[in-house]
C-alpha cells in the first residue's frame, strides 16, 4: 500500500531523539536500527570512524495515522553539513516501481538528483533528489 513518511536528519542524536518520540507515541520501531557501520563500503565513501560507524544510518517510527517517521544521523566526519533546508525529506513509498518512476521524472524535472532510481543494497528500489523549489524528496518502493 503506497504512504508517506517524514525523514529527519540529525548531526549525532537520532537515537537519542527517536527513543523520545517512541516513548511519546507509545509505537515500536519499524524493523532494527541499521547503522552507519552496516553499509557495505563503496567507492567514494569517506572512511567512518568507529564512534560514526555506531550512529544510525536508518531508523523508522510509525507515529499515527500510518505515517511514518524515519531518520538518519549525518556527522560532519561524512562530508555534508546539516543546515536548515537539509534536515527534513518527504520520502514517497509508491506501490510500483512504475509509479515511483513517474513520480521521480514528475517531481525531480528542473531540480538536482542526488541518486537516480536503483535498486538499492538494502533490497528496495530508491533515488533521492531536491526538487526546483529546493524541496527534498526520496522515492522508495519496497518489494517486501
Amino acid at each position: 500500500m503506497a504512504s508517506v513518511s517524514t525523514y529527519l536528519n540529525f548531526e549525532r542524536s537520532t537515537e537519542e531523539a527517536f527513543t523520545f518520540y517512541k516513548s511519546v507515541f507509545g509505537t515500536e520501531f519499524a524493523g532494527p536500527i541499521m547503522r552507519h557501520g552496516d553499509v557495505p563500503s563503496q567507492e567514494g565513501m569517506p572512511v567512518l570512524s568507529d564512534e560514526d560507524k555506531h550512529l544510525v544510518m536508518n531508523v523508522a517510527l510509525p507515529i499515527m495515522a500510518g505515517h511514518l517517521l524515519m531518520g538518519t544521523d549525518i556527522p560532519a566526519s561524512m562530508g555534508m553539513a546539516l543546515n536548515k533546508g537539509n534536515d527534513v525529506t518527504i520520502g514517497l513509498h509508491p506501490d510500483s516501481r512504475d509509479e515511483a518512476d513517474r513520480l521521480f521524472a514528475a517531481l525531480s524535472a528542473g531540480g538536482t538528483v542526488g541518486q537516480p532510481m536503483h535498486d538499492a543494497f538494502w533490497g528496495d528500489y530508491y533515488g533521492d533528489f531536491t526538487d526546483k523549489f529546493g524541496t527534498r524528496w526520496m522515492i522508495n518502493h519496497s518489494t517486501q
